[in-house]
């Protein structure tokens, strides 16, 4: 299934799709609501989505496709290859991230890759994967200090300790920034510690144990 808003571009992959033997358009969708509301129908076996659309985005769409249906693979194709929605869309589920500007064959091997269970993303968008992995230091979560903090907490705090503005968590983290607050809040209270500063400093200490 196709979840594309711009019609020219639509109407390409289409034709490029049925080039092939082994690969079948069941159905087009023009936003995030048509694209989830298309799956429930179709049930295909994968999902090529756009990330920018009116209305609901893509990724969006694709949390709530890979929430109710696990089993379908969502490969975004996009223009976007900033860190943010390249991983925003990994946390929501998407198999498989590609440029528009991929060629034909890369697309087509992209497709058949995700729809075999595999993950696929452009040399591009690899090569600044392995980068920010070989760049993170994570924090240790198996420290007594963060043993009370959730998940989600951790990964804020992960944020707070590269120097994230509340503003800039909420922007990479696709939530609101009254919500980052809170986050932060109970960091604190949780940690025993006054400020921000506090936090990074137990975040220092611990990754040099």
């Amino acid at each position: 299934m196709i979840a594309e808003d711009h019609p020219l571009f639509r109407s390409g992959v289409r034709n490029l799709l049925r080039t092939t033997d082994d690969l079948e358009v069941v159905g087009e969708a023009s936003s995030g609501e048509e694209a989830v509301a298309l799956v429930e129908r179709l049930q295909p076996d994968l999902v090529l989505m756009d990330i920018r659309m009116p209305g609901m985005n893509g990724i969006e769409a694709t949390r709530l496709i890979k929430e109710k249906y696990p089993a379908i693979e969502v490969l975004i194709l996009t223009m976007f290859r900033d860190d943010q929605s390249v991983f925003t869309a990994m946390r929501v589920g998407a198999k498989g991230y590609i440029l528009k500007d991929s060629d034909e064959d890369e697309l087509l091997k992209s497709i058949r890759m995700v729809g075999s269970g595999g993950a696929v993303f452009s040399a591009d968008i690899a090569g600044r994967m392995m980068h920010y992995f070989s760049q993170s230091r994570t924090v240790p979560a198996d420290n007594p200090t963060f043993s009370e903090l959730t998940k989600r907490e951790l990964e804020i705090l992960e944020r707070i300790a590269k120097g994230d503005s509340n503003a800039e968590i909420a922007a990479r983290l696709q939530i609101s920034n009254k919500t980052v607050a809170n986050y932060v809040s109970n960091i604190l209270n949780k940690l025993q510690v006054s400020d921000r500063n506090a936090v990074k400093r137990l975040v220092q200490k611990a990754r040099e144990e």
